[in-house]
């Protein structure tokens, strides 16, 4: 059994070149770790959708545990669209595994709590990051910043965040897309 953790950015820029790279991310895993293969992923936005919907398109033995940040409905208040309240919904329903939120006193405890489950129970993990520090508690950097302070395997595929403030995505021009792999016997 080999658990994948998830982590990355909520808005992606060029997400084709982006699922061509979480798929060679996926057969690398499956060329040298043993199925099944079970995501660890909170499910916001982005990255954390795109990993586990790419795993149960490669794999039908592929699993899915969910770590809530916080309870669904006030979680839920994070999507502002009907497709991506849908697709959480979907997502929640091919889930194995659904742990509780930790209790904490706020939204970005909450991630961070979530972030730390996943970095902490995983095997390997992918992250899609643009290498810049966090913008937030709980974001991407911090989480892979923890993974290499525990020398865990990781996958890191470059993507652009978003312009600060805003919600609109930007790349990383030819990285975007590019693996590095980090801690790995490949």
């Amino acid at each position: 059994m080999t658990k994948i953790g998830v982590t990355g950015h909520r808005f992606l820029a060029k997400l084709d070149k982006l699922v061509h790279s979480v798929d060679q991310a996926l057969a690398l895993i499956e060329a040298h770790c043993d199925p099944p293969y079970i995501c660890l992923s909170a499910l916001a936005e982005g990255a954390d959708r795109l990993i586990p919907y790419r795993a149960f398109a490669r794999w039908e033995e592929a699993r899915l545990i969910v770590p809530l940040p916080m309870d669904v409905d006030e979680y839920m208040q994070d999507f502002k669209t009907l497709t991506s309240k849908a697709d959480f919904i979907n997502l929640m329903e091919l889930a194995e595994e659904i742990l509780p939120p930790t209790d904490v006193s706020n939204r970005e405890d909450a991630y961070q709590a979530a972030g730390y489950y996943v970095v902490q129970n995983c095997d390997v993990l992918i992250a899609l990051w643009d290498g810049a520090e966090a913008q937030a508690k709980g974001g991407t950097a911090e989480i892979v910043n923890k993974a290499r302070q525990m020398k865990l395997p990781l996958i890191w595929i470059h993507a652009g965040n978003r312009i600060p403030g805003t919600e609109t995505p930007i790349s990383l021009g030819e990285k975007q897309g590019k693996i590095t792999l980090e801690n790995l016997k490949i």
